[in-house]
């Protein structure tokens, strides 16, 4: 009978056991869900949204020499004189909003991811060069996955009414981001919106190359110092950003032109920018310009994605700060 009562005991113990919810599992909710990755989230969109403001026309300079191959003017100032010329002084500010909007959308989806992710597999340890990369990889893919309709749409629109030298381009009228969504998924599909894809889950590299450097400055300079200064933030964001451009440029230049996707040039199967489509315009490129045409517009690139990085970086680090100070919080570094 005792062994038959201690049987029924262990019986209850693991009945109320199974009950529980596993403590790991638990954590790991809790960190995905935690009020901290929701600060870096917050913080990392309005880090970007007020650069991508500050040097909005050189990212419409960088557009329009990655798509319109047939400008004959190389340099940035001379492209945006071009532009204002033509099209109006506002006219390097053409889809502001749209693009605002989606790279909101894009970094707080970003930041998040990689923080949530950071301190489920972290875990108050030291982070590494290894890991920063693989978490900026996965939290590249979800955020490609999720955001490439928004930039679809926002790069259809910042080039509407651009006056184009390609004549093989097709010119859209769209009176606005849902107008956009309703005529793509009408005129081309559904999966038009995920068009340049591939080489956008490339991409994810970029941001993932971009942050490892990034964190891999960070914990050597906290190593020295206690906290970040401002210039320490900006220079780290624009390094770590020149060196992540790049080695990616060319395939940004492929994307460019499948988000666009209003060439008449090589119009099969292009819905997902396939392996066989980013080829065929890396091999375009350089047929008609070269192995530098893989690079043109890079300095454009450069200076507003170098510039904007920086910036961001800046405001994301003191808003974060900020606010865990405000909340009276303690910020866990994790790094």
């Amino acid at each position: 009978m005792a062994r038959v009562g201690a049987t029924v005991d262990k019986l209850e113990l693991r009945a109320a056991t199974a009950s529980q919810p596993e403590p790991s599992r638990a954590a790991a909710m809790s960190s995905v869900v935690s009020y901290e990755s929701l600060v870096h989230a917050v913080s990392g969109a309005v880090g970007s949204m007020t650069a991508m403001t500050v040097f909005f026309p050189l990212d419409t300079a960088r557009l329009r020499l990655q798509v319109d191959e047939k400008r004959k003017s190389k340099t940035t100032p001379a492209v945006l004189l071009e532009i204002i010329k033509e099209e109006g002084l506002l006219a390097p500010y053409r889809g502001w909003f749209p693009v605002i909007s989606s790279l909101c959308c894009s970094n707080f989806v970003y930041f998040y991811t990689f923080n949530s992710l950071k301190s489920i597999w972290v875990k108050g340890q030291h982070s590494t060069t290894g890991k920063d990369l693989v978490l900026g990889v996965v939290a590249g893919v979800v955020n490609v996955l999720l955001t490439t309709p928004l930039w679809v749409v926002n790069t259809r629109l910042k080039l509407q009414g651009a006056k184009f030298r390609n004549e093989d381009i097709v010119p859209t009228n769209y009176k606005g981001i849902i107008d956009a969504f309703h005529q793509i998924i009408r005129d081309e599909g559904a999966l038009a919106l995920w068009n340049g894809t591939f080489p956008s889950l490339l991409l994810v590299f970029n941001p993932a190359i971009q942050f490892m450097f990034y964190e891999g400055f960070k914990r050597k300079l906290l190593k020295k110092q206690t906290q970040l200064t401002s210039l320490d933030a900006f220079v780290m964001g624009a390094v770590a950003k020149a060196v992540a451009t790049t080695l990616t440029y060319p395939l940004q230049t492929v994307q460019s032109i499948l988000r666009f996707g209003r060439h008449r040039l090589n119009p099969e199967n292009r819905t997902l920018g396939s392996l066989k489509n980013v080829l065929y315009l890396l091999r375009e490129r350089v047929r008609r310009f070269g192995l530098m045409g893989l690079y043109k517009g890079l300095e454009a690139k450069l200076l507003q994605t170098v510039l904007t990085a920086a910036l961001m970086f800046l405001v994301y680090e003191k808003l974060t700060a900020a606010t865990f100070r405000v909340m009276g919080l303690k910020h866990s570094r994790r790094h």
